[in-house]
């Protein structure tokens, strides 16, 4: 399964975490970690939002690449969105197979 990995660079990554948590789970299972993490269920592909003391790290594992790069594109442009005042970009890792 391919995966990719980008790292947000932002104090306020808890924050971040629990925006996109909150905005995604209203449409998909979302489940909260012990540590601030988050954990987003889209079909069959997971994002793991872990929040660190200078950057959000974001970790997505899909079945294939088309569906990596289109989960990439949805989780990316929201937390741009989110974050367009503090001017957060998100850059993705090459995909790594698994």
């Amino acid at each position: 399964m391919p995966s990719s990995l980008a790292r947000v660079a932002t104090d306020a990554a808890p924050r971040y975490a629990k925006q996109l948590a909150s905005h995604f789970g209203r449409k998909i299972p979302v489940e909260e970690s012990a540590d601030g993490g988050h954990r987003l269920t889209f079909q069959n592909t997971d994002v793991v939002l872990e929040p660190q003391d200078d950057h959000l790290l974001i970790r997505v594992t899909a079945p294939d690449a088309p569906t990596l790069t289109t989960i990439q594109g949805v989780v990316g442009s929201h937390l741009e969105r989110f974050g367009r005042r503090n001017e957060l970009t998100v850059t993705w890792d090459a995909p790594a197979q698994d």
